[in-house]
């Protein structure tokens, strides 16, 4: 049974949301480096930095082979997640990168029942319903921009697999421990991508592309990138898992084209700037992921304020 989530955790759940919001923005910042290089010195530093934290607390790193091997593998999936959600910010812009990525909560009300073995419910099949409908008025009306909401949404589905998969760890391991193995898992994905990504563009001309970071701001970003976007927000988004449903916990995920729309309008101006076609289909999504808890799915069953907190209890 799930730990009961009080108001300091739903708090602290959209200031990680927040902090992600604003990783597609250093993707964009870290230009001309190439997705995959971003995603092997991110997930290098975030290795090196959750390591220390780990040596400093003499946190015993033991798990099961299968264990380690499934970690590894999760890994795996988060990195390539991170190379297509970096992809497809170049692609298209922040704001139809963020767009897509509301699709999370269409891909858990596929992938959860099928991967937890629990009944499908009729009003996630409603809301998935919706969420199609937004992605058909961003489609229609920022079509020179289709391919990137379509990496997008595939690094949607990857993001949301993710977490299913994660919440079945969250309960046997610590959080940094879990976070220790897949950010190596993340990396050795990253190399083999950034391996391949170079081959791949090794007869390419007029292209300006980086594989390796050249400028001290680039590595200013990597460094707010891994240790604050990752080992930071990362750490605590795998320990709230513990008192959270994978479905929920991407439906608040679910709020970063919010925070991340508003500060990509905030800090690179009139290139973020969309037709009303997108913002109506932006609107529509976040409108059935904000619904859900209101049409039968997690809702509060204690709005009492106990000894300062809001109690919340939320079911699988």
């Amino acid at each position: 049974m799930q730990k009961k989530a009080s108001l300091t955790d739903y708090f602290q759940l959209h200031f990680i949301v927040l902090i992600w919001g604003f990783t597609a923005i250093l993707g964009k910042l870290l230009q001309p480096l190439d997705p995959s290089a971003v995603v092997l010195f991110r997930t290098l530093l975030a290795v090196i930095g959750v390591g220390v934290v780990l040596t400093i607390r003499r946190q015993n790193l033991r798990v099961s082979t299968a264990d380690a091997w499934g970690l590894l593998g999760t890994g795996g999936l988060i990195g390539l997640h991170w190379v297509l959600f970096f992809l497809a910010a170049r692609l298209s812009n922040v704001s139809v990168c963020l767009a897509g990525m509301a699709t999370s909560s269409l891909w858990a009300s596929v992938l959860e029942p099928l991967l937890l073995r629990r009944r499908v419910r009729p009003v996630e099949v409603g809301l998935g319903a919706a969420v199609m409908a937004g992605l058909y008025l961003i489609f229609r009306f920022e079509f020179d921009k289709v391919v990137g909401l379509a990496v997008a949404v595939g690094s949607a589905m990857l993001s949301s697999l993710f977490t299913i998969i994660n919440s079945r760890f969250t309960h046997r391991y610590d959080a940094l421990v879990i976070s220790f193995y897949e950010m190596a898992g993340a990396l050795l994905g990253a190399i083999v991508l950034w391996l391949l990504v170079r081959q791949l563009n090794a007869h390419e001309t007029g292209v300006v592309v980086q594989y390796v970071p050249q400028t001290g701001m680039q590595w200013l970003w990597l460094f707010v990138l891994s240790m604050v976007c990752t080992v930071y927000a990362y750490t605590i988004g795998v320990s709230l898992l513990r008192k959270f449903s994978p479905y929920l916990a991407i439906l608040t995920v679910n709020l970063e084209p919010v925070y991340g729309i508003l500060l990509a309008l905030l800090i690179f101006g009139d290139t973020e700037h969309m037709t009303s076609g997108f913002y109506i289909g932006t609107l529509v999504i976040l409108i059935a992921v904000l619904a859900y808890p209101f049409l039968g799915g997690q809702k509060p069953t204690n709005t009492t304020p106990t000894g300062g907190d809001l109690e919340i209890d939320v079911q699988p």
